[in-house]
């Protein structure tokens, strides 16, 4: 099979690669950004790096020479877009402070705002995650867990910390729970935007939206929360207790 990782016994090509020179920085940056559009617009299957070399004004062998390999090209490309996207605390304090939970809902609710600010890297994002080669996958699946892009360690220790998480869970566990769950969900709503006629009834979608989003962060609770009062119930209190003294102070005057 063709790709990054055709040998079995060798590494992979883009790992065979001698480190990037400095003054050849520039060109790899520039190679890299034609080609995140071309696969953007027309798929990883469907992009041909002599169509990327052509727009370049550079030779077909150019790419080769820092990628190694279609599947090398494509994969750089992948990193680079995760590392654009926002790492869970990245979110505002408001939200970090109304808790782990409250923090997801966040992320959950801006997933279709973020892809029309910028739609590229989700879209490369879907493309790695599904519209790829299982060798390539692999890859992908290596990178992520070696560099964790979104922070989901750090994450799932605010929520420990917070005891909104359960102690009594390995905390790779959680993080792995966290990763495939997150990853698909989100995954779907951004289908749902990127490819509108794969659902048949758009504004049915648009409606329950938002009572899809309260199942899954539900059912995610239910699995790796902490026992007792859930996180829902605990943000709708604290919202109360933040109303009473405006309440007491309108009794007053």
């Amino acid at each position: 099979m063709p790709g990054i990782a055709s040998n079995r016994v060798a590494p992979p090509i883009y790992e065979r690669q001698a480190p990037a020179r400095p003054r050849s920085d520039a060109k790899r940056g520039r190679i890299i950004e034609v080609a995140t559009r071309y696969f953007a617009e027309q798929g990883y299957h469907a992009a041909r790096v002599g169509d990327i070399a052509a727009t370049l004004g550079i030779a077909k062998g150019s790419i080769f020479q820092h990628f190694g390999s279609k599947d090398g090209l494509f994969f750089e490309v992948y990193k680079q877009a995760v590392r654009s996207f926002s790492k869970y605390l990245d979110a505002p304090i408001e939200v970090r402070q109304s808790g782990f939970f409250e923090v997801l809902r966040y992320w959950l609710v801006r997933t279709e705002h973020m892809l029309h600010e910028d739609w590229i890297p989700y879209r490369i994002s879907l493309l790695g995650n599904y519209g790829t080669d299982l060798v390539l996958r692999r890859e992908i699946n290596r990178f992520l867990m070696a560099e964790d892009p979104y922070g989901t360690v750090d994450f799932v220790r605010f929520g420990l910390q917070r005891r909104e998480v359960r102690a009594d869970m390995d905390v790779e566990m959680i993080v792995s729970i966290l990763d495939w769950t997150m990853e698909r969900f989100q995954d779907a709503l951004l289908t749902a935007a990127l490819d509108p006629g794969l659902f048949r009834r758009q504004s049915e979608l648009a409606e329950k939206k938002e009572a899809r989003i309260q199942q899954f962060l539900d059912m995610l609770q239910r699995a790796i929360g902490a026992p007792g009062e859930s996180a829902a119930r605990r943000v709708e209190r604290r919202r109360r207790d933040r109303r009473r003294p405006a309440s007491k102070a309108a009794a007053l005057s």
